[in-house]
């Protein structure tokens, strides 16, 4: 009997338990949660209840989620959600890439963006012509709508701000009429202001559907995750290509400033405005912490006056906001009118640690950056602790806060042309998940721009990252010869230098890129050597060939040869060892210059023999094979096609892109002097050295290439590497490198 009652509870148990399961009483957690979900729990508006009862099962499409959502959640909205969601602003409000975007679109033609052709009488603002024209200059552009992957809107949607000459009107309905625009998917909309005063809402004015936001000041709140990109606020005088490098000249022990803290700007007295700017003066103390803020803008300021603004105003007006920034250690970056101000990339630019005081803003590029290694990021509610704070840190961590700034500012903001590129970048890594970057690479030099994840997502396949991985290169070289001369006797320069070079300890192998428009000699024509010979054979026959990335070279060092290059093999082991020491420069012997030619304001090129230089040419330079990579497909066709038909300055162009890369100078090594008399007395018709038109074509490609890279990245250096001084602790007599100096 009492067993039968046992079961009786047992069975009643299970039956209540069931129920409850039934009807929503008990909650089992989701097991499905992947790495990509990490904001599931930021959904606006959900209980877990609701959570479980939409989620169970398969994901379901992304149009019958929004139709759940909006259903069950219009009990529980403010009158302004419930406007909002009318008004067709939160369409696209949980989008994410997996719901979002369509990715079969660039699994046939890669990456590639698309801009939409300008529109008869539409007017474009600077910047946002700076955005289009940074688009269409990249190797990602494209003009067929067919290859796109990505699409860009012609009309300027950088300022909604109703009161702004370049506010587009009846937006909506341009939009969409275009045939492309497909409800936004696939879709990238630039913004920089939105809302009008006093609200300064984040509605654009128009329902951005499926489309992704590349929008400055953008809110947590509102930031949809691993979909819209935070991009910084920059100004129309933000240069398009280039940029100005960063201000920390010295790397001072201690690194203190002048300063502690420095903030200028205004307070607002009338709309919407920052709090924390108000109560800015309860720590200024004119000492080292200036917080200086004016009451003096609108055209009616003086209407709204409060007590202190006559104080203020005149404390203001003491101070040069330059000469603050440059000599402070950090400077505050509080919320304004918005949650971005211009003076996050001023103080990323001066090499003052930005101190960010905007609750919710979602910090530029977010998803790549870890700001904690340039930035103090503190909390508005405690502005009276920030002092102290900033007080506390050790000048170790300060310097490297600095250091990192520089970093940051030089790779990804000193330009549009780098905060549309990142913007792309980041879209690109989502979509080629399998090859996207590390967060070592995106946050290390040179940074994600120039460490291209096609060419490999191992870091020990870059140049840049053996010192931080502790590894070194391979410790063989590939020699590429050039030729482009008849092979008509074995006393040719070009046999001895293939003798010369096969005889290195450190020849892995020696490739011939027949480039020559007479027939491919035989084999047995070529010496018999103990590093294997390959021939290849150009199929284009231009000049940058030399350059492409084949699979042939095994080694992570080339060597670039010119054909009438005249090299022991001394000669190579040396250079070769001073490059183990640089891998991620080019190292070599023929040096040339650079200078500033102000009677004709342009740049000009010399090939005097001096100790100052800023390129080594690849007739006789050994670099790392990564650098094949980066000329093949970051430079653009248009310079490398300039180059292949001049079938000149191809050298220089793979000087600017290092260079550009590394922002340090070539390394010189000791030349013996029968070199420069055998390049001196070459005249031969076939030598391009002998055309009198070389060194003109050569002057107009300096000023070519520096117009594209917006800035001159060749850097000056009398630096140059002597085998009787390198390395080796012995006597003279006992030197490894003694020949090169009887030569």
């Amino acid at each position: 009997m009492q067993a039968k009652k046992r079961y009786l509870v047992l069975f009643s148990a299970g039956a209540c338990f069931i129920l409850l399961f039934c009807f929503g009483g008990i909650q089992v957690p989701l097991s499905r949660r992947g790495p990509h979900r990490r904001d599931d729990r930021s959904l606006a508006g959900l209980h877990p209840g609701a959570r479980w009862r939409r989620w169970a099962g398969y994901l379901q499409p992304f149009s019958a989620l929004e139709k759940d959502t909006s259903d069950e959640l219009g009990g529980h909205m403010s009158p302004r959600q419930k406007r909002d969601t009318n008004s067709g602003l939160y369409t696209g409000k949980r989008c994410r890439m997996e719901s979002c975007f369509d990715f079969s679109l660039c699994e046939r033609n890669g990456f590639k963006v698309y801009v939409y052709p300008q529109q008869k009488g539409e007017k474009l603002s600077e910047s946002y012509q700076n955005v289009l024209s940074s688009i269409e200059g990249s190797r990602f552009y494209t003009p067929d709508p067919g290859q796109a992957c990505l699409f860009v809107l012609s009309l300027d949607t950088l300022d909604r701000d109703q009161l702004s000459p370049y506010y587009v009107h009846n937006l909506k309905a341009k939009i969409q009429s275009l045939p492309l625009w497909n409800e936004g998917r696939n879709h990238i909309i630039f913004n920089l202001y939105s809302g009008t005063w006093p609200d300064y809402t984040e509605d654009l004015g128009f329902d951005i559907g499926f489309a992704m936001l590349a929008k400055a000041s953008i809110s947590t709140e509102n930031f949809r995750p691993n979909f819209d990109i935070s991009i910084p606020l920059f100004s129309k005088d933000h240069p398009r290509t280039g940029g100005e490098r960063g201000y920390l000249k010295h790397n001072t022990i201690p690194p203190y400033r002048k300063y502690m803290l420095v903030f200028k700007g205004k307070r607002y007295l009338t709309g919407i405005g920052s709090d924390t700017r108000n109560a800015l003066y309860h720590v200024h103390n004119s000492e080292d912490v200036v917080l200086l803020t004016t009451c003096k803008h609108g055209k009616d300021w003086q209407r709204h006056k409060d007590a202190r603004c006559d104080k203020d105003n005149a404390e203001y007006d003491k101070y040069d906001y330059r000469e603050m920034l440059y000599n402070s250690t950090f400077c505050l970056v509080p919320r304004g009118r918005r949650l971005g101000s211009f003076r996050f990339l001023e103080a990323l630019q001066a090499a003052c640690v930005p101190v960010m005081l905007s609750n919710g803003w979602e910090l530029p590029f977010s998803e790549i950056i870890d700001w904690n290694t340039a930035a103090v990021i503190g909390d508005e509610r405690l502005l009276l602790q920030i002092p102290s704070t900033v007080r506390s840190i050790h000048q170790d961590k300060i310097l490297s806060l600095r250091q990192q700034t520089q970093f940051l500012w030089e790779a990804y903001f000193n330009s549009v042309e780098k905060i549309v590129l990142t913007t792309l970048e980041i879209i690109q890594d989502r979509v080629l998940l399998h090859s996207s970057r590390s967060s070592l690479m995106w946050n290390s030099l040179p940074g994600g721009l120039f460490t291209l994840p096609q060419y490999s997502t191992n870091l020990g396949d870059f140049p840049f990252f053996y010192a931080k991985l502790g590894i070194k290169p391979y410790p063989k070289f590939t020699a590429i010869i050039h030729v482009v001369t008849p092979l008509v006797s074995l006393s040719q320069p070009v046999m001895k230098l293939i003798v010369a070079v096969a005889k290195s300890q450190y020849c892995a192998q020696v490739i011939i890129l027949w480039n020559c428009d007479k027939p491919l000699p035989a084999k047995h024509r070529w010496p018999t050597t103990s590093a294997p010979i390959t021939v290849i054979e150009g199929e284009s026959k231009v000049i940058g060939s030399r350059f492409l990335p084949y699979d042939t070279i095994p080694t992570d060092a080339v060597l670039s040869l010119d054909e009438d290059t005249v090299l022991s093999t001394t000669e190579v082991d040396f250079a070769f060892t001073v490059w183990q020491s640089f891998p991620d420069r080019i190292v070599g012997y023929p040096a040339r210059s650079h200078f500033w030619d102000s009677n004709k304001e342009q740049w000009g090129y010399t090939s005097k023999w001096t100790n100052d230089y800023s390129m080594v040419l690849t007739g006789a330079a050994i670099y790392h094979k990564y650098y094949h990579h980066l000329y093949t497909t970051y430079l653009p066709e248009s310079l490398r096609g300039m180059v292949d038909q001049m079938s000149n300055c191809e050298d220089i162009l793979m000087n600017f892109l290092v260079s550009s890369v590394t922002k340090l100078p070539p390394i010189k090594v000791t030349q013996k002097k029968q070199y420069k008399e055998t390049m001196m007395g070459q005249s031969s018709r076939a030598s391009r050295w002998a055309d009198p038109d070389h060194f003109a074509q050569r002057q107009t490609c300096m000023n070519k290439f520096a117009n594209w890279f917006g800035t001159m990245p060749l850097v000056h250096s009398r630096m140059r590497l002597d085998p009787v001084l390198f390395k080796d602790q012995v006597s003279i007599l006992r030197k490894k490198y003694r020949e090169i100096e009887r030569l």
